[in-house]
């Protein structure tokens, strides 16, 4: 079961902006612990400059999980994936948030913010979040995913 008393850093650019602040106040209702990383608002920026902060702090070990969101996710996930110790996965659904948390230890959800029903998505960032790794042989495989090939 996930503590809620960790921070979780959440960042998102203006497509995610609504959904950002959607999960911010049901799950700090829920007594989860969210550092908003902005964007602050609906004016158009650049999602990198938003998502690399939450990237950062995890794959630094700040923190041990982020949420991110750009219109459809899939920039937002494409920049944090650039961190060697980040694992970002786009999630549509509750079974996808478990699998890539038990098979592939995830550390960063993504959620495409133009797409997909708000109170899904918070099902789906608490499903994330309160799965663990099976870990066993699925340790190799994710020890594969930074090793670049010759």
């Amino acid at each position: 079961m996930f503590d809620k008393k960790i921070e979780i850093p959440i960042g998102s650019d203006h497509g995610g902006y609504e959904l950002k602040q959607y999960l911010i106040e049901k799950l700090t209702q829920d007594g989860y612990i969210l550092v908003d990383m902005g964007t602050h608002d609906l004016s158009s920026v650049d999602y990198p400059d938003f998502i690399h902060p939450v990237a950062k702090r995890i794959n630094d070990g700040k923190n041990k999980f982020g949420i991110i969101m750009c219109g459809s996710g899939q920039g937002a996930s494409m920049t944090a994936n650039k961190y060697p110790q980040v694992r970002a996965a786009l999630l549509w659904d509750v079974e996808q948030a478990k699998l890539t948390r038990q098979h592939n230890n995830a550390n960063i959800i993504s959620l495409p913010g133009r797409f997909i029903d708000f109170d899904k998505a918070v099902d789906i960032v608490k499903a994330f979040l309160n799965e663990d790794f099976e870990g066993g042989r699925h340790i190799q495989r994710i020890n594969k995913i930074s090793q670049l090939l010759n």
